[in-house]
């Protein structure tokens, strides 16, 4: 299935009148007690493998193995601590953001509750590769750093209108195996867009400023920092800042054959 082409905007409790639904699981995912999960995904083209929700968990700590997909993630409650095969723990707490490489030998590991917004793309019928270590597998998004490498890119923003052209820089933090995803660091000065399709899939979590998208229906949509939003590839919006923006962005790419 694939969910319409619309703007989403993501909630930690998921949809008015819908909510988090609860997960059926499999005590083989787990090497502790069956912990209790709900989703709400927001998003999923199962012929892509690209899923996007908020998801909760209570302690526990999966089945040590090879991680099920390339993962972006914000930790909105909680914190994680993701335990290699030689003891090594990468924490990740409330306010963080963090992906993690497909495949790579580990385990989720807490003690507590957890929320999280993901973007998760696992492509059917592409065989797990067989890695033997996790170094560099978790990267925990440090937007400070991020800054100090910016270069100078427009090829992800909006076209724009007028003398309104936005100076964009960006910074990768990560990016995947097969090179169509990618996440890292966005600004940009004032400017308006025009109305055109998303040339991506793409996740954004709102660091600073103010942005407006607008779907071609006219329906606005105003983001602030702390907000996280989705938009499918293909949805026909413009952005508009009045102010420069930074965001964190996790980006899939059509692949080219």
């Amino acid at each position: 299935m694939i969910s319409g082409q619309c703007i989403h905007r993501l909630e930690r409790e998921g949809p008015a009148g819908t909510g988090l639904a609860r997960m059926t699981l499999d005590p083989k995912d787990f090497q502790s007690q069956l912990p209790q999960q709900h989703v709400h995904v927001y998003f999923q083209d199962a012929a892509l493998g690209l899923t996007v929700g908020v998801w909760t968990t209570t302690s526990m700590q999966e089945t040590f193995g090879p991680y099920p997909g390339d993962e972006f993630m914000c930790i909105l409650e909680g914190r994680v601590a993701m335990a290699d095969g030689d003891g090594c723990e990468t924490l990740v707490h409330a306010g963080q953001s963090f992906c993690i490489r497909n495949a790579i030998p580990i385990s989720w590991k807490q003690v507590g509750f957890l929320r999280k917004f993901y973007m998760t793309y696992a492509p059917p019928g592409v065989p797990t590769p067989e890695l033997t270590t996790a170094e560099g597998g978790v990267v925990v998004l440090d937007a400070a750093a991020l800054e100090m490498g910016m270069t100078f890119d427009s090829s992800t923003g909006q076209a724009a209108t007028g003398d309104g052209a936005p100076l964009e820089r960006t910074s990768t933090a990560f990016t995947n195996a097969a090179g169509n995803f990618r996440v890292g660091l966005r600004a940009a000065t004032a400017f308006q867009g025009s109305m055109r399709p998303s040339p991506a899939h793409e996740m954004r979590r709102m660091l600073a400023g103010e942005l407006t998208v607008t779907e071609e229906s006219g329906r606005l949509h105003q983001f602030v920092a702390g907000d996280v939003f989705f938009i499918p590839q293909g949805t026909v919006c413009s952005w508009h800042a009045s102010a420069p923006v930074r965001t964190f962005y996790a980006r899939l790419a059509p692949v080219v054959a």
